[in-house]
């Protein structure tokens, strides 16, 4: 092979890596804040989570555990969501929004492509559930 058919394939390698990453740098961040179990009401924790996404960020379709209710509230910027086949809706900082047991939030993204995002989602949940996502096939 002459130099010049592997310098194009070595270009073609790192441009395949770098677009990889660079996609792969869009997924939110998710840190668990902190996990408690609730002692007047066995069986169940109360959890939390501090989402992340840079601009225009997002998080792949999921799906919660069954004994999940959920209550995110938006601490920075803004955030697009869409909660089963409701209509995809925008959150300012300050608000929040909930999402029941079995439901699916097909949608959850940053709302701006130039600034940060941040929400904290809180979870009353079983305290035996290790997985707080499962993300869509």
């Amino acid at each position: 092979m002459s130099g010049k058919k592997i310098s194009a394939a070595a270009f073609a390698v790192a441009l395949v890596a770098c677009t990889a990453a660079y996609a792969a740098g869009d997924k939110a961040k998710v840190t668990l804040v902190y996990d408690h179990q609730l002692p007047n009401v066995p069986g169940k924790s109360i959890k939390a989570v501090l989402v992340e996404y840079k601009p225009g960020g997002t998080s792949p379709g999921h799906t919660h555990p069954k004994s999940a209710f959920i209550y995110a509230t938006v601490l920075e910027g803004s955030i697009k969501s869409q909660v089963n086949d409701g209509p995809v809706k925008i959150y300012k900082a300050g608000e929040s929004f909930p999402e029941f047991p079995g439901d699916h939030h097909s949608v959850s993204a940053n709302g701006s492509k130039t600034e940060p995002a941040k929400l904290l989602a809180v979870f009353v949940v079983n305290s035996d559930e290790t997985e707080l996502t499962t993300d869509d096939k």
